[in-house]
């Protein structure tokens, strides 16, 4: 307890998943939170969540590809809470999905926009508050996708390609102000981007999931809060620019069954080709 004490956080993409997760473990270490995020009522429930959990917490609705709204963020952070010690990047969406030769440049660039312009735009708009308050913590959700490829998910991996590459180049320019600059690379994590709040689907995830890993559980936003609150927290101040890998070793090596070899994959939500929104839309 205590490891966040009297420092002040952003995290986008907070209204569920990785993100609320992350919030309310950094509300019980004692930070204060801006909950940024498009969905105001899993928002407003995240900042309860907080409250409960002895934290400071209020919502910002933001969409993380519009630069004015980075800025109003941020601004919203300085005016609630004085300073800002703490960003994590995290709101993300599936984006185009399917065959490459069939993903239009418009689906392409909706997807850029969230997973990697947004990125940009929490880093460039954090630093200068972080300048004021002696240093800080920037903190991405990268992906394993960003560092090996996966069929039907061209866009994703790019764009979180791009997110692993600019959190190197990102960490060389601002280490002198005492900034750390770090990713996190998930794997197999079970939330409603992927099972979309469907009647079942979050079970047979659970399920399928749990056999595709050496550590034979799903993953779960909780095991990503961690992550974040270790390179948010001052026992990783000699840590950045690394792409910090949370997969049960999934990246070690696969236990998925081989689909043509009569393994069965669950229904799980995602569709097949098309674009993948934010998961609070159906």
């Amino acid at each position: 307890m205590g490891r966040l004490d009297g420092k002040v956080a952003i995290i986008t993409g907070a209204a569920s998943g990785i993100g609320r997760a992350t919030a309310v473990r950094f509300a019980g270490e004692g930070a204060a939170i801006v909950i940024a995020d498009l969905n105001a009522e899993g928002g407003e429930a995240s900042v309860r969540d907080c409250k409960e959990n002895g934290g400071r917490a209020v919502f910002q609705k933001t969409n993380v590809s519009l630069e004015a709204e980075i800025k109003a963020m941020v601004a919203r952070a300085v005016k609630e809470y004085g300073r800002l010690d703490i960003i994590y990047n995290n709101a993300g969406i599936g984006g185009a999905v399917g065959p490459l030769e069939q993903i239009t440049v418009e689906d392409w660039d909706r997807s850029q926009a969230v997973l990697l312009r947004g990125v940009f735009l929490g880093i460039k708009h954090s630093v200068a508050e972080m300048r004021k308050a002696g240093g800080g913590s920037i903190i991405s959700t990268a992906s394993i996708a960003g560092i090996r490829g996966f069929n039907g998910l061209h866009a994703y991996c790019a764009a979180k390609a791009g997110v692993v590459n600019l959190t190197r180049s990102a960490a060389l320019e601002f280490a002198k102000d005492k900034i750390r600059v770090n990713c996190i690379c998930p794997g197999g994590i079970n939330t409603p981007i992927l099972h979309r709040n469907m009647p079942g689907v979050k079970e047979a995830m659970e399920q399928w999931m749990a056999k595709g890993q050496p550590i034979q559980r799903a993953g779960h936003p909780e095991d990503i809060a961690n992550m974040a609150l270790f390179l948010a927290s001052d026992d990783s101040e000699w840590v950045t620019g690394q792409a910090m890998v949370v997969d049960g070793g999934l990246t070690v090596g696969s236990q998925f069954l081989d689909q043509t070899a009569g393994g069965e994959r669950p229904q799980t939500g995602i569709v097949p080709q098309g674009f993948m929104g934010p998961s609070f839309e159906k």
